[in-house]
């Protein structure tokens, strides 16, 4: 696998990336809470982009990956801010976003900040809101008091990659990140592609998203037997299948 590029910040952590050539609009993979662009979604779409001869990028957030930082000094904030710095120095044009879990949150956001160069969304068990709805929300009284005491907690990974971190910044940050409490101003096409077995991410997430975006044109598309991380063949065709013809609309 080739050595991953660098983007240099002021005073921030630097942002490892790859990045392909290729035609308008370009394709930008943003992944999960603690995954890193080296998944098998984003190479996937990375192959299927250059097989296209359509731009591609994928990077890590602060803390992740090859990425400089510590995971626990990071927020929603703090990754959305590096995936505008990526989305700003790294591509031109009109893009595809796509997000994976929490990448489906950030990439919300970046279709927010930026809806003048976002020409689609493709979210992929899309988790807008999860710090307040699946974490907090979830949360036993005693372990909230842990938290909002200690600044972090530390709670066991479904996935045997050891326990992850919690901190009182994500969830107090993510509060001004919310999105599903009203209309979301996002007018390109958008398309949900959730897994009905997802135990991490309940699939009428999918559903609510829909209801509260303004395009015109959104699509739910519910994975049968899916699950949370849909990295199954059949899913990844499905994914690429989305972004071929979010692209070809965008074209």
């Amino acid at each position: 696998m080739s050595q991953a590029a660098i983007l240099p910040r002021r005073e921030r952590p630097s942002i490892a990336y790859h990045r392909s050539a290729g035609r308008a609009p370009g394709v930008v993979f943003m992944g999960g809470f603690r995954s890193d662009m080296t998944g098998s979604k984003a190479l996937a779409l990375e192959a299927f982009c250059r097989a296209r001869g359509q731009a591609f990028l994928r990077f890590d957030y602060s803390g992740h990956g090859q990425s400089e930082g510590a995971f626990t000094d990071g927020t929603i904030a703090s990754w959305l801010d590096d995936s505008l710095d990526a989305f700003d120095q790294l591509t031109e044009g009109g893009q595809i976003v796509v997000g994976s879990s929490m990448g489906g949150w950030i990439a919300l956001l970046v279709a927010l900040a930026r809806p003048d160069r976002t020409a689609g969304l493709v979210g992929i068990a899309a988790a807008p809101d999860f710090t307040e709805e699946l974490m907090w929300r979830n949360m036993a009284p005693p372990v909230r008091q842990a938290l909002l005491r200690h600044g972090v907690i530390w709670r066991p990974s479904a996935y045997g990659d050891g326990p992850y971190a919690i901190t009182r910044a994500l969830i107090d940050e993510g509060r001004r990140h919310l999105l599903l409490g009203g209309p979301i101003a996002i007018h390109c096409p958008v398309r949900l592609i959730h897994g009905r077995q997802d135990p991490d991410v309940p699939w009428q997430t999918a559903e609510r998203l829909a209801e509260k975006l303004e395009s015109k044109d959104v699509k739910v598309i519910l994975v049968e037997q899916g699950g949370h991380r849909l990295s199954d063949p059949a899913d990844i065709e499905l994914i690429q299948a989305q972004v071929a013809e979010l692209s070809d609309l965008a074209a």
